[in-house]
């Protein structure tokens, strides 16, 4: 039996119970992993008020690490004892101990605790996905990126940094902004305060940028749209503020701008790409220049209220929970 996080109803925090779970033996193409951090993902609030509907009762969460201890008939790249991570498969990562597919497990580098892999997995993967895949960055340009004091946003200020971008992030108080320069943001905007489209005209000289990456969403569009360059990009990535509607009229009138809502399953495919990307992901944290550490960490069993500090928009970087 193993400790595991429950919910039978979709709603507030409150819905998430910590129950005993039976946890068999991997099948074929199968490894059973004891998890050492648990992250914390916005999305797994989205499944939990129903946002992102999921058959019920059900399990929490795609993004941990921890020890394989045993693997199935046919698994041959992980054996008993590799440490590993995963960002992707099925929900129920809010657990001591769970079966998964082999498949979708990445071996951890030595040099890379597990403390921080657990920041890097769905979070870091994300930065390379945004920044090297769905527009790809160029050294010398100037970008817009909203939440930059995020688990996402610290490392995209650093990896922007290392690539030689100029990122321009906004944030909700004066101490996400020290939080983001001090991660290399080289400019901040206080939302609270500042206004968006005025400040980003003001550091461009008028121009605007070629892309905005944007995970706010509703509260943001307007605002990221008028920020970009003629042809510029909207990199959709989230709604934690609620969902965009798109007027496609209005595209064309504001420069014939571009939009995408990227999804990480569509850019982590097949498996050997994604050990590439994790690849060139832990390069940059073996090397010093992406340092990621978890700014909040709750128990297992004090998932509810770690659900409500991150809904609270009130916690930086990456949160995780140990089980």
């Amino acid at each position: 039996m193993a400790k595991a996080i429950r919910f039978y109803e979709t709603g507030t925090p409150e819905v998430l119970k910590l129950e005993d779970v039976e946890v068999g033996e991997p099948g074929p193409g199968q490894a059973r992993v004891r998890h050492s951090y648990i992250a914390l993902n916005f999305i797994d609030i989205y499944f939990r008020t129903g946002r992102y509907p999921l058959a019920l009762p059900n399990g929490l969460g795609s993004d941990a690490v921890g020890v394989v201890e045993a693997v199935g008939a046919g698994v041959t790249d992980i054996r008993a004892g590799d440490r590993v991570g995963y960002l992707m498969g099925p929900q129920g990562a809010y657990s001591q101990v769970r079966v998964m597919p082999a498949d979708v497990l990445i071996p951890l580098p030595d040099g890379v605790s597990d403390r921080t892999a657990a920041t890097l997995m769905m979070k870091g993967m994300t930065a390379q996905y945004l920044f090297r895949q769905v527009f790809p960055l160029q050294g010398g340009e100037t970008i817009l990126y909203h939440a930059a004091a995020g688990g996402v946003g610290l490392i995209a200020c650093q990896w922007a940094r290392a690539m030689g971008v100029t990122m321009i992030g906004t944030v909700s108080t004066d101490e996400k902004a020290e939080l983001a320069r001090a991660n290399g943001c080289a400019h901040t905007i206080v939302t609270s305060r500042e206004n968006i489209v005025e400040r980003v005209k003001e550091i461009t000289g008028g121009k605007g940028v070629p892309v905005v990456y944007d995970s706010v969403g509703k509260d943001t569009l307007e605002a990221s749209l008028d920020c970009l360059q003629p042809r510029g990009s909207l990199v959709s990535n989230g709604t934690s503020s609620g969902p965009v509607v798109i007027d496609s009229q209005k595209l064309a009138a504001k420069g014939s701008l571009w939009v995408t809502r990227p999804a990480m399953v569509h850019y982590i495919q097949p498996r050997a790409h994604m050990l590439d990307m994790a690849g060139e992901l832990f390069e940059h944290v073996l090397a010093g220049r992406i340092v990621s550490e978890p700014k909040q960490v709750f128990g297992l069993a004090d998932a509810a209220e770690a659900h409500r500090a991150l809904e609270s928009r009130k916690t930086t970087g990456s949160t995780v929970l140990v089980p």
